[in-house]
């Protein structure tokens, strides 16, 4: 893949002497969804954390070309790398608002308007909550609010792990109609999911991660209609066996 805005080579990840990530490469061009599918445990969520900087790693991670080297997690998202997190790590006894804003804390106080304008049209829902505690919200209206306040810091790639986790069917459809449109709107994004079906029906580009490593990669309808994937990810249940 050619004009990626990030490229992973040759990562590794290690917890003491287990090796969680072994030597992952993968690439992403610019406004596409990627995702990386696999079962729980297969090292995703640790990948994730060591292109966001969270997690020390030997490899190169690139942005447009650029090494991130070992710099910290605040020069990567001053970079334009923003990652919403598994568990979405909000404030919740601060209001929804105030999460918002402070998504936007690189850009000052005269960027929070606009930004709360952009996020307010994105996720009407949001706006009619803006003044409730974030802690009172449902499941989904939380994934909705880390997904805004990641997108108050204005990332020119959004990594977004497990969106659908613990969500129903219903609000998992809705918040996959939100990453599509993102795209479109030029947000790249690099999607982390146990629910393969769903992340294959988004993705342009998809590898297959198990135990710590890529066993299989390929355009994302590709990998949906092969054999090895159906049987062991598209199956009845939905890609948590």
């Amino acid at each position: 893949m050619s004009d990626a805005i990030l490229k992973v080579s040759n990562l590794s990840v290690a917890y003491g002497r287990v090796e969680a990530v072994r030597g992952v490469s993968l690439s992403i061009p610019h406004g596409n969804i990627v995702t990386v599918i696999g079962a729980n445990g297969a090292g995703k969520t640790t990948l994730m954390n060591a292109i966001m900087g969270v997690l020390p790693s030997v490899g190169e991670v690139a942005l447009d070309g650029k090494p991130m080297g070992r710099s910290l997690v605040e020069a990567r998202v001053n970079n334009g790398l923003c990652l919403v997190p598994e568990k979405r790590e909000l404030f919740s006894t601060m209001s929804v608002e105030d999460n918002l804003r402070l998504g936007a804390y690189r850009f000052g106080s005269s960027a929070v308007p606009g930004g709360l304008r952009d996020v307010f049209a994105r996720f009407p829902r949001l706006e009619e909550r803006r003044k409730q505690e974030a802690g009172t919200l449902s499941g989904g209206e939380r994934q909705m609010l880390a997904m805004g306040r990641a997108l108050m810091s204005r990332p020119r790639l959004l990594m977004l792990d497990e969106p659908s986790l613990g969500l129903a069917p219903l609000i998992v459809k809705e918040i996959f109609h939100i990453v599509t449109d993102l795209r479109k709107a030029g947000v790249s994004i690099l999607l982390v999911e146990q629910n393969a079906r769903a992340a294959l029906q988004v993705a342009d580009y998809a590898y297959v991660m198990e135990l710590g490593e890529f066993t299989m990669s390929g355009p994302a309808a590709e990998l949906a209609a092969d054999k090895r994937v159906i049987e062991s990810y598209l199956g009845l249940g939905g890609g948590r066996h």
